[in-house]
């Protein structure tokens, strides 16, 4: 049996990652690297200046080598599998806040977990319309990567151990976007095929967008670059109608779609949370979001 490169690296790095800290990342792509942007420097992670639940947050920027780092479960093994998108306005990413703080929770209850550090920065804004970003482009390169990740993650589901039919996706603010995006552009790769794990379908299974941007419109309609059909996967949304950064209009527009199309949905919208409050609790009922997206899972039956 030939395995690519690629491939190799994912099967290898589940096999060494017994726990968190033996984890390594894999790249995604094995030669070039599709539709490159021009970058402002080499890779860099820091830590941020402020605290987000008395804990700062590993910021990544510069990335133009993509990866992939995927935890397995803790235990049982549901078969589920979940790619997870950080968040970060496509700017950076927040690696923890937002990616392996994820995995922590997902592989405690048995689900394999993937990091994908998809490459940022990309998208440009225009912040001169009451302080929030309207760029409704697709985002190429972020799509390109989540697309390819999908494709390795089926591809090689027998010797990850997981269903090929329980693999989702979950995303923060601009991974939220991306979520949609791949949720509703699955048909159509953005790039060539470079491996048999390319004929594999991108649909995610299901679909989790926590606090999503880049949905609407400036007229309150759903941005045209996120088709929801009936072929859109049932989906969980979560915001916080005190959210200043992208609103909650954001989750009721794309809810409306789903409802309409007759995709199975669940919205979830409270009072107060503001934007980017990943997994860390707060003095704010939101904090309990986990248990409400595992009970869903359970009632989609991915777990």
């Amino acid at each position: 049996m030939n395995f690519s490169r690629a491939a190799l690296g994912l099967i290898l790095g589940l096999l060494l990652c017994q726990t968190r800290a033996f984890c390594e990342p894999v790249a995604l792509w094995p030669h070039e690297v599709p539709d490159s942007l021009a970058i402002p420097g080499p890779e860099t992670e820091k830590k941020s200046d402020g605290l987000l639940a008395g804990l700062p947050v590993t910021e990544v920027t510069n990335v133009s080598r993509p990866t992939m780092t995927i935890y397995p479960p803790k235990g049982r093994n549901t078969g589920a599998a979940v790619l997870v998108l950080p968040g970060g306005g496509f700017e950076i990413l927040a690696i923890d806040f937002e990616g392996t703080e994820v995995c922590d929770w997902l592989t405690a209850r048995g689900v394999t977990c993937a990091v994908l550090k998809y490459r940022v920065p990309s998208l440009t804004y225009d912040w001169h319309c009451d302080c929030r970003p309207h760029n409704l482009a697709i985002p190429t390169q972020g799509l390109e990567d989540t697309q390819r990740a999908m494709g390795l993650l089926r591809h090689r589901a027998a010797e990850l151990r997981i269903d090929p039919h329980k693999i989702g996706v979950l995303g923060f603010s601009a991974g939220g976007y991306l979520v949609a995006s791949i949720s509703t552009n699955f048909r159509n790769r953005l790039y060539q095929p470079v491996d048999d794990a390319d004929t594999e379908s991108a649909r995610p299974d299901f679909a989790i967008a926590l606090y999503p941007g880049h949905l609407v419109t400036k007229r309150g309609g759903l941005n045209p670059n996120v088709p929801v059909s009936g072929e859109t996967p049932p989906t969980f949304l979560l915001q916080a109608e005190d959210d200043l950064v992208d609103g909650a209009d954001q989750s009721l527009v794309y809810y409306a779609a789903l409802l309409k199309a007759g995709v199975p949905a669940e919205m979830h919208l409270y009072a107060q949370g503001g934007h980017a409050f990943g997994l860390r609790p707060s003095q704010f009922p939101i904090t309990g979001w986990p248990n409400l997206a595992e009970t869903w899972l359970h009632t989609i039956g991915v777990l």
